[in-house]
């Protein structure tokens, strides 16, 4: 399995530095493992970047327009045409990207930014203070669907000190701000409906936005305006969707596509050893699999049968079976970098059908039968069947419903999932209360299970209005808020496994950040 490496929690000291402009720091790169550092010293290409190609990126999940604001399948799409304020390192330090520098008030109770003043819109428009505070009022409608909406719904007030600086005035401190300067991509505002439709994209970033075949391909090409100075080296950028997991391994094998992270764990294990590839595993926590209850839903109400279902599922046999052997077993949503984290909690269920049959007779239950939605991707496929075998070990059967993606989406925000589903969610690798005031399986004021706890929502509300994140107060809340999702069980969680980078040997300088958006600024293809 692939282990986590150990990072330092975002300190209040790293919040209140200012970040310096300059391209060595923005071409860091944020979430790579050592694995893809060694990989580039091995590879023999001495001669450096090459300017020109157009580089191919495979997909499973077909872009969703109505999800551009929310972290989704869009993460490949978002950081080719639009930019950040700031982007973290890999010690979860926050690095200019548009905003320049940035001070904190002693009192967290607002954010001073310098923005760079050399940055223009694809259409030739400046960008200005005023773009930012258009991109924060835009995650704050509920339309756009935005996890860090109750982040951004925090600014209460702009005050704009020329085209080039503006002060945030929060209700609050806000613990995880510059996790909302990560997320929150900054779109034109003149176009935003027409992005939010798919027709049109405007940002500042890389990559324009040519051409959108919906199920087939979105095409891009290179920003010669672009602010980041000889970046991008690409010429173009084309997106292919790929459903079937065998399409997009041949695809791969034969250069068809240059790139992809959305091939199958089982399918990355045979390409090791194999020069023509270079795997890289981005060990961040940013991903986790789980299973989500509908607490309103027949029998999966009872606390005790959703304990069981943790109690049920082999772990081990899911990261090595499904994933590949790229995951690590854990009944907690942190990963090991996370001040949240703790080894004990992660450890606290593990295999013991016993167990689990046990708490279905305490609870009366036995021979139930429930629906279990799943993305009908192959990699979430073969997860539900493991799944389904394990419940069916302890006398719960399942009924598989196969979902294509963006509807389960839609489901998961709308609180209109079945009484079982499993997918993957984001947010853990970040600020810890990001995940429960964010993620919607989480969200302590409205998530997708219909869980509800006053007791929760309090120890959610004290860690997210927190100005520290590494203080041993904090620690302690966080400590209370994985003791309540380990007894409640209304997320079970099972395995922590991070995007997986699949890329042939010409492919060089592709990053990720912290939410998974692509960054291709310094990527190119050797000769």
């Amino acid at each position: 399995m692939t282990s986590l490496p150990t990072a330092s929690p975002l300190s209040r000291r790293a919040l209140l530095r200012g970040g310096l402009a300059g391209a060595g720091l923005l071409a860091l790169a944020a979430c790579r493992s050592a694995a893809d550092t060694a990989a580039g010293r091995s590879s023999g290409d001495a001669s450096g970047p090459r300017r020109g190609g157009v580089l191919t990126v495979g997909t499973g999940v077909d872009f969703t327009p109505a999800l551009l604001f929310a972290q989704s399948a869009n993460t490949l799409v978002q950081r080719l045409v639009f930019n950040t304020l700031t982007r973290y390192d890999d010690q979860l330090k926050p690095q200019p990207e548009l905003a320049t520098s940035w001070q904190v008030a002693p009192d967290g109770t607002s954010v001073t930014l310098k923005l760079r003043e050399d940055v223009t819109f694809h259409g030739g428009r400046r960008f200005t203070a005023d773009d930012v505070v258009f991109a924060v009022k835009n995650l704050q409608n509920p339309a756009r669907s935005a996890q860090l909406r109750s982040t951004a719904a925090a600014v209460t007030d702009f005050r704009k000190n020329g085209d080039f600086e503006l002060t945030l005035v929060l209700a609050h401190p806000v613990s995880n701000i510059f996790d909302l300067f990560e997320f929150m991509i900054i779109p034109d505002s003149a176009t935003v409906e027409e992005a939010f439709a798919g027709t049109k994209l405007v940002g500042t970033g890389p990559y324009t936005f040519t051409e959108r075949k919906p199920g087939s391909s979105l095409t891009f090409a290179r920003n010669a305006s672009y602010w980041n100075p000889g970046r991008p080296y690409l010429d173009g950028v084309e997106i292919r969707v790929v459903p079937q997991a065998e399409s997009l391994l041949s695809s791969l094998k034969t250069g068809q596509t240059h790139l992809s992270y959305s091939v199958r764990g089982k399918d990355v294990a045979t390409l090791k050893g194999d020069p023509q590839f270079r795997i890289t595993p981005y060990d961040t926590g940013s991903g986790a699999h789980y299973i989500g209850v509908n607490l309103t839903a027949e029998h999966v109400g009872d606390r005790r049968v959703r304990q069981a279902i943790a109690w049920a599922v082999d772990r081990e046999r899911l990261v090595q079976q499904a994933l590949g052997g790229y995951g690590t077993v854990s009944a907690t949503p942190w990963p090991r970098s996370s001040p949240a984290y703790s080894a004990d909690a992660a450890a606290r269920y593990r295999h013991d059908p016993d167990r689990a049959r046990q708490l279905l007779k305490d609870a009366g239950l036995s021979g139930i039968s429930l629906p279990f939605a799943h993305s009908n991707d192959p990699g979430n496929t073969a997860i539900a069947q493991i799944l389904q075998y394990d419940l069916q070990q302890v006398g719960i059967e399942t009924v598989l419903q196969p979902t294509d993606s963006p509807t389960m989406q839609k489901q998961l925000i709308s609180q209109t999932m079945p009484a079982l589903w499993t997918l993957s969610h984001g947010f853990a690798q970040l600020h810890p209360a990001t995940l429960a005031v964010s993620a919607y399986p989480f969200n302590e004021a409205k998530n997708s299970s219909h869980f509800t706890s006053p007791a929760y929502t309090d120890i959610v509300r004290r860690a997210w209005k927190r100005p520290d994140s590494d203080s041993d107060e904090a620690k302690e809340l966080y400590r209370q808020i994985t003791d309540v999702l380990l007894e409640e069980q209304f997320v079970i969680d099972l395995a922590i496994a991070g995007l997986t980078e699949v890329a042939g040997g010409k492919v060089r300088g592709a990053t990720l950040n912290k939410f998974g958006y692509l960054n291709l600024d310094d990527a190119y293809l050797t000769a």
